[in-house]
């Protein structure tokens, strides 16, 4: 049986942070706030392959309330749904994910996110999509506040 899931992340800019999107420290001026590295990207790939095997999202399973995990790098939370499909007898088919922002640019950094997240996921390359677009200017993505993500996963049940 095969399944799909979805996730949407959103972090707004904060200085004083680092910007980490898909495990790579970007360079940029602002990083993104958030309990953990705040990796939108590795987020919103994380709770989608929970959402296909109908688990909750990461919110549960790494709660910004717990101090234990504060400044987690994201890749270990892919890396734990990762295995929680695997719990469910699922296999991840592939991934494909896109960055809403209007700045700093990633094609530069596209193959490292892509070596950092296959090997996350246990994925090869090529089953893996990131792709970035911008909001046009329109609303707090637009204005430069933050960067969202989203992605979808197809999980195979055996």
């Amino acid at each position: 049986m095969s399944l799909i899931g979805f996730g949407y992340d959103i972090h707004r800019f904060i200085a004083g942070r680092p910007l980490i999107l898909g495990g790579v420290e970007i360079p940029h001026t602002l990083g993104l706030d958030g309990h953990s590295d705040a990796d939108v990207l590795s987020h919103a790939i994380a709770d989608a392959l929970l959402g296909a095997i109908g688990e909750r999202d990461i919110g549960h399973h790494f709660p910004n309330t717990d101090a234990n995990i504060r400044g987690i790098n994201s890749l270990e939370i892919i890396r734990k749904a990762v295995e929680i499909v695997a719990q469910h007898r699922g296999r991840i088919i592939n991934v494909d994910s896109t960055l809403v922002m209007e700045a700093p640019k990633i094609a530069p950094h596209l193959q490292a996110m892509r070596e950092k997240l296959s090997a996350a996921l246990n994925l090869a390359p090529a089953r893996l999509g990131i792709k970035a677009t911008t909001n046009e200017g329109l609303g707090p993505i637009g204005r430069g506040e933050g960067i969202a993500a989203m992605a979808v996963a197809s999980v195979e049940i055996s």
